[in-house]
């Protein structure tokens, strides 16, 4: 070999290795988790115990920035259109599961758009009823609220906190299977369907476990099951949905999911670096322990398990949605 070819090709390795060297690491500034609801919601709890997790593996300020709007629509179609590498979404069951069932005008493509890094925890809603209510019917666990439904169709009143979201459709589902009637009020928030039920103003709701936790431990909320498919380990004497509610609500279950997620432009291998950090967090005890004792049950699914559940709680909400005739312009 040429003394000559010998210098090019010497040359070329190191015009090689060189450009790899030369490129950026990742990530090189603070990275942003976009949550689409308000501060105090379960996708904003999450995200922020969550981020000095992602900050200590990654080297660098992972800031939690709240962007509410439109169930979600307008928070989830701003990470879709981010082009920088650093901006990450908490979606959820509505944002990537049922608004697209409902808006003609989605400013995003659930799918399309978004690359999954990993299934946060799901989040298990919660019956709740007026204690006074309750005991004026005779309410004492869920096979009573049936018969009393039953008894005096459109009697009760049922809070949600807004058309098509989790907490009225977790209704839907329940009144189709039970063959009952209530009237439904949905809300501009779950905070105030929660504030209205514990005045008496309403009846009865299907509330986020986490945001009735504290009105049933102060006795404000009577809570008849939880929507998950298993017990939740903040109430471990509260039945399911499933277990208290005889043969016509076997199967059921309603819970609302949170999950990790990047634009679809993100590169591959910094996709599975945050897939790989998310998944070292989520086992860690610290951070299950603190998930755990604000109602929500840890997970440990990756992109593709979080991706299969998408396609999943599609179908499921579309019959509920066809069923329930639920239609929100948004």
């Amino acid at each position: 070999m040429s003394h000559r070819l010998c210098h090019r090709r010497a040359l070329l390795l190191w015009l090689a290795s060189a450009g790899v060297s030369a490129q950026p690491a990742w990530p090189a500034r603070p990275l942003r988790i976009v949550v689409p609801y308000p501060a105090g919601g379960p996708a904003d709890i999450a995200s922020r115990l969550l981020a000095p997790e992602l900050q200590r593996s990654l080297g660098q300020t992972v800031a939690v920035d709240n962007r509410p709007g439109a169930d979600g629509n307008i928070g989830t179609a701003e990470v879709a259109g981010a082009s920088d590498g650093h901006t990450l979404l908490m979606g959820s069951v509505g944002t990537h599961a049922i608004n697209p069932l409902l808006s003609r005008r989605l400013p995003y493509d659930a799918v399309k758009d978004f690359s999954p890094v990993a299934l946060v925890a799901t989040v298990p809603l919660v019956l709740v009823m007026n204690p006074a209510v309750a005991q004026s019917l005779g309410v004492r666990r869920l096979a009573d609220l049936v018969h009393a439904a039953s008894a005096q169709p459109g009697r009760l009143h049922i809070a949600s906190s807004g058309n098509g979201n989790p907490t009225h459709l977790a209704g839907e589902l329940f009144k189709r299977l039970t063959q009952t009637y209530m009237l439904h009020f949905p809300y501009r928030s779950a905070a105030s369907a929660q504030q209205d039920v514990v005045a008496g103003n309403m009846d009865l709701m299907f509330d986020t476990l986490p945001a009735a936790l504290p009105q049933i431990r102060a006795g404000k909320l009577l809570a008849l099951a939880v929507t998950s498919a298993r017990r939740s380990p903040s109430l471990p004497d509260l039945p399911t949905v499933e277990q208290a509610g005889g043969p016509a609500l076997k199967g059921y279950e309603a819970s609302a999911w949170i999950g990790l997620f990047t634009p679809s432009s993100q590169p591959a291998e910094q996709l599975a670096r945050l897939q790989r950090d998310t998944a070292a967090a989520l086992a860690g005890p610290a951070l299950r322990e603190r998930l755990t004792a604000r109602g929500m049950l840890v997970q440990t699914g990756g992109g593709a398990e979080l991706a299969a559940l998408i396609a999943a709680e599609t179908a499921k909400w579309a019959r509920v949605v066809l069923w329930s005739g639920v239609k929100v312009d948004r």
